[in-house]
């Protein structure tokens, strides 16, 4: 399967000297959600972005950044991350042959996400501190040592996350009226819109859709207006309390006429639960954030009637299965007979 570079390549800026890595990233399906989206009383979409190589929107930019620092004569990438960054990170960077180096905030990450990084060989360093203070440290070894910084501060991650937006256009045709999105450090919700404006500005979409950025209630600094010094929430890919790119997400939110709100975590475990089994969609605690919002709204008689909603799903299930585990039902075990099975089935 062509990947982003290949797909998007005339909209990336790529040169001559710009390798064409691919891991078989983007073209993740557009699921319509026909049981929810009939509850709510709007068309309801899901781009499952978990089916990405590593399960994560990640892979959208960091093929571009791995890419472009090889370009520029890099020979080893950094990074900080609560997980999904890390995977992506050391994925590319071993199709590229060559060394990743992470920062991860030490036991705040799930195990799902911590086994991809060590499996695809990055050296991982755990950091006695939340993500932003890893970040820094990460930002602080990019200087010092020269070592190419591929987070959401890399000018590249951000425009190769565009691409999710320009297949949702291509997808239906248009943009759609909103977009549901989590938000973590703000820089996947500036990318979706800065995507839909560059397809407006060439004719390929005819609107700009209002960008929904959902957070966690104990990790809400785009909701509350200030940093949080210690962001705590289930949803660990969420988990930062001062998002680099704050600046561009209210400026994107603000010029689409959308909004930031907050959900909190039994909501996002909730919705978790009910987007797995109503529509067979299984995403991580953090990709149920929008759907928590979207519900929050309906409750509330907020979210109106008929629109087209997008809501980006930014990470498969599979990273964090202990989140949902503690909402389901236990498992019922049986001698191996015929009549203990079917006590079972009639009680």
């Amino acid at each position: 399967m062509r990947g982003v570079l290949h797909r998007y390549g005339t909209n990336l800026r790529l040169t001559e000297r710009t390798p064409l890595l691919s891991l078989g990233e983007g073209s993740t399906p557009l699921v319509a959600c026909r049981n929810l989206g009939g509850e709510l009383g709007i068309e309801l979409f899901a781009k499952y972005e978990g089916l990405n190589p590593t399960g994560s929107f990640k892979d959208r930019g960091m093929v571009l950044a791995v890419a472009k620092a090889l370009e520029a004569g890099s020979r080893a990438v950094v990074c900080a991350s609560t997980g999904n960054t890390s995977a992506s990170a050391a994925a590319y960077a071993a199709t590229a042959g060559i060394p990743c180096h992470v920062l991860l905030p030490a036991g705040k990450v799930a195990l799902g996400k911590l086994a991809q990084a060590l499996i695809y060989g990055a050296k991982v360093i755990a950091v006695r501190g939340n993500f932003d203070t890893a970040l820094d440290l990460a930002r602080d070894a990019s200087r010092r040592l020269g070592l190419a910084i591929v987070n959401s501060v890399n000018p590249y991650r951000l425009r190769g996350q565009r691409s999710a937006a320009w297949e949702i256009c291509d997808d239906l045709g248009d943009a759609p009226d909103w977009l549901a999105i989590p938000v973590g450090n703000a820089g996947n919700i500036t990318a979706y819109w800065a995507g839909f404006v560059q397809y407006a500005r060439s004719g390929k979409a005819s609107r700009i859709p209002r960008m929904m950025g959902f957070q966690a209630e104990g990790a809400s600094p785009m909701v509350r207006g200030e940093d949080v010094p210690q962001p705590e929430t289930v949803a660990t890919a969420i988990r930062i309390g001062r998002p680099v790119n704050a600046r561009k997400a209210r400026w994107a939110v603000r010029r689409s006429g959308g909004a930031f709100a907050a959900v909190s975590d039994p909501e996002i475990l909730e919705a978790q639960r009910i987007l797995a089994s109503r529509e067979g969609l299984f995403a991580e605690p953090a990709s149920a954030a929008p759907l928590a919002g979207l519900l929050a709204l309906a409750r509330r008689n907020e979210l109106p009637r008929g629109i087209r909603v997008v809501m980006v799903l930014t990470g498969n299930g599979l990273k964090d299965p202990d989140a949902a585990l503690g909402k389901t039902p236990a498992i019922t075990e049986i001698d191996g007979n015929w009549s203990s099975l079917e006590e079972v089935f009639r009680s």
